[in-house]
């Protein structure tokens, strides 16, 4: 059972069938074929010769099948991760070079590595920082980014390379006169038969339909001689293992994108395996052995020439709807690759550029999700503005620098919540002996003498001060208060400064001639307050099982101390009761 837990694979395979071979093999050709395009135009979108789409399309395939917990999950290059790798590597050499390459290649193990460090320290909540507003507004606008740097190739003239929208957007306009019709022709025309396969029949490989189109118009039209530019020589056979070379400088220049591809890849991963496995009640998907499993496919592909690779998102709906029930599936993928490889290469010779970007732009479109915008809008005005300034930020400053804003902004929310939660002044409804919360309920009685309150959240040092703040301000607000009854349903946890803080508060209110009592207090949180001595403070009698016991304890004149003991017998057994 231990070993199953770490090699997924062992709880399929004793038991695969012919009945899933069917549906396994003809989602694995459908994936594979589509991989063959997909893969050749990532590599160039992550600044590589096509060729290493290929390798990125074999080896991380078959370790995800031993290793994920997904058995839908199509994994192999993507859009996101390649504009990363473009962007990352970028700065340190030029695109296609030896060196740029060997950078990608080391990229790759990094992020393997770090991904399966993550992973056996069971670190997969990490990816819960980045919040869904901060997340569709980086991919929105890494989309955005993704198809403009495709402009160059669509339009067949040269544009630098940037991750930044202005500077695209600038020497596109420069450089827009040069555009070459032919190219373009080409460009829209893979476009509108990518989209219409698509929109025929999802399982179709429009990518493929484009590819293969496009290289008999080159060749029997000879477009490469009227200024179309071809792929031309593809290297033929399996790539050899190699370990890449690099310094130690090179590994700190590379470490902030080796972090992001890491995290952004895990969460487009475990986002869709999510997705697909709701669909499958025969699995659960286990997000650290994900973690482990994306480790092993990039740190062990690197050594056969492999760029980061993840879970894709239209691949694995392909997957699924093909009939995948199994990891097989990708075996049978990355075997098609890998016969692709063997004796398949040199037909791609004349496939055009354009085609490749058509690809690139066909897949990404469905990364802007406007509805989500449109959704916040109506609905939570503050995710929508974490969704716009991300989605600015990336566009203006790059995509590191959008993901690190979005980051830092997801941390923000949560500390801002922490910091300042939900608190509710409660009412009695009339006729009923129930408290609710008076902006909720208008017609709540509030007395003067008495100040009852809900904190809905763990009370610890991030918001100690704000409930001391809160006591002490309400306090000042009324006259003639007699009594604080505090409704701790909410609270799980107490820390040593929220215990320092209560004493603090205690010592306020009795300075006053005011009392505090706790009602609905968890047993948790009991024994945290029975530890610090601060039960023995107050009495087991200032502690109830709900806010109505405690009104009563009042209004039966449980201030008088002398009254106490008429509630000592009943608030003990509640006291300690109910240990949840």
């Amino acid at each position: 059972m231990h070993l199953k837990k770490y090699l997924p694979i062992l709880y399929w395979l004793p038991s695969y069938s012919q009945g899933k071979l069917k549906g396994d093999l003809s989602a694995g050709l459908t994936v594979g074929v589509m991989l063959i395009p997909q893969g050749m135009a990532y590599a160039m979108l992550a600044g590589l010769p096509p060729i290493y789409g290929l390798y990125a399309s074999t080896i991380p395939l078959m370790l995800y099948a031993v290793f994920g917990t997904s058995r839908q999950l199509a994994v192999g290059p993507v859009a996101m991760d390649s504009l990363l790798v473009a962007s990352g590597v970028g700065v340190l050499a030029s695109a296609g070079s030896d060196r740029f390459i060997m950078l990608a290649i080391t990229l790759a193990l990094m992020v393997g590595v770090i991904q399966l460090v993550l992973g056996v320290l069971k670190l997969g909540f990490l990816v819960n920082f980045l919040s869904l507003p901060v997340i569709s507004g980086f991919t929105s606008a890494a989309a955005l980014i993704i198809g403009l740097n495709q402009l160059k190739h669509l339009l067949g003239v040269e544009i630098a390379g940037s991750n930044q929208v202005h500077k695209i957007i600038y020497e596109t306009a420069v450089n827009i006169q040069s555009t070459h019709l032919l190219t373009l022709a080409l460009g829209i025309s893979g476009i509108i038969l990518i989209a219409l396969a698509k929109k025929i029949n999802k399982s179709l490989p429009g990518p493929l339909l484009a590819v293969a189109a496009s290289i008999l118009a080159v060749y029997f039209l000879h477009l490469d001689e009227q200024g179309v530019k071809i792929v031309k020589e593809v290297p033929e056979g399996l790539p050899s293992p190699v370990f890449p070379e690099f310094t130690i400088s090179d590994l700190r220049a590379l470490l902030p994108t080796a972090f992001t591809i890491s995290l952004i890849g895990f969460m487009e991963a475990i986002a869709v395996a999510k997705s697909v496995q709701a669909r499958h009640r025969d699995y659960k998907i286990d997000a650290n052995q994900e973690l482990i499993a994306l480790g092993f496919a990039n740190m062990v592909g690197a050594l056969f020439r492999s760029f980061p690779v993840t879970g894709g998102f239209s691949r694995t709906a392909v997957n699924n709807q093909a009939g995948a029930k199994t990891g097989m599936a990708s075996v049978f993928s990355a075997s098609l690759i890998i016969l692709t490889l063997l004796f398949l290469t040199p037909l791609f010779y004349y496939l055009p550029q354009a085609i490749l970007s058509s690809v690139i732009l066909v897949a990404i479109s469905g990364l802007i999700d406007y509805k989500q915008v449109v959704a916040l809008w109506k609905t939570d005005k503050r995710d929508f503005s974490m969704l716009l300034i991300t989605f600015l930020t990336t566009l203006a400053m790059g995509i590191a620098e959008g993901i690190a804003l979005g980051v830092i902004l997801s941390l923000g929310v949560v500390l801002y919540q922490s910091s300042y939660p939900h608190v509710a002044i409660l009412g009695k409804i009339p006729g009923k002996n129930i408290f609710r919360n008076i902006e909720r309920y208008p017609d709540a009685e509030v007395r003067p003498d008495l100040l009852i309150f809900r904190f809905d959240a763990a009370l610890f040092f991030a918001n100690s001060l704000f409930f001391q703040t809160f006591v002490e301000g309400q306090v000042s607000l009324k006259t003639g208060l007699k009594m604080v009854i505090v409704n701790a349903e909410a609270i799980h946890y107490l820390d040593s400064t929220a215990i320092r803080m209560l004493r603090d508060v205690i010592t306020y209110l009795r300075e006053r001639d005011i009392e505090i009592a706790f009602a609905g207090v968890r047993g948790p949180v009991r024994d945290i307050l029975v530890k610090n001595q601060m039960v023995k403070k107050l009495g087991q009698n200032r502690f109830f099982e709900n806010t109505k016991s405690a009104v009563d304890y009042y209004e039966h004149g449980g201030l008088n101390r002398e009254n106490d003991i008429h509630f000592q017998t009943n608030v003990k057994a509640a006291f300690k009761g109910r240990r949840s």
